[in-house]
């Protein structure tokens, strides 16, 4: 009876590896689109970002120029310096949306990849 038991056991542990093994690839897969729609969210503040600083810029140069216009040199200053304040925060989001840009190709590839391993191992 033992006998029995051992073997039927060794069975249902042999017939149930596959799906277990299989459930944990699936939260790899989860966790891969999570990233991709994380991603997703983080490039699209990066453009809203940039666009924002590119108005900055636009309404900057205009003041700049209408101060030395009116002869105020001191607020073409403070100005000016507003400016490249406004360019420097412009190139870091640029950059940060590239990065933002490229951990949204990986992840996407990890997810292709993912399914295609799930593919292969359903065969």
């Amino acid at each position: 009876m033992r006998r029995h038991i051992a073997v039927f056991a060794v069975l249902a542990l042999a017939v149930s590896a596959p799906r277990v093994l299989s459930a944990q690839d699936s939260n790899g897969v989860k966790q891969d689109r999570k990233e991709v729609r994380h991603d997703r969210r983080e490039v699209r503040g990066d453009r809203k970002e940039v666009r924002h600083d590119t108005k900055d810029i636009r309404q900057d140069r205009r003041e700049v120029r209408q101060d030395l216009k009116s002869g105020d040199t001191t607020e073409a200053r403070r100005d000016a310096r507003d400016l490249r304040q406004d360019r420097r925060d412009r190139r870091r989001d640029v950059r940060d949306a590239r990065r933002d840009r490229r951990d949204l190709r990986q992840d996407r590839r990890d997810v292709r990849q993912d399914k295609q391993e799930t593919k292969d191992s359903t065969k």
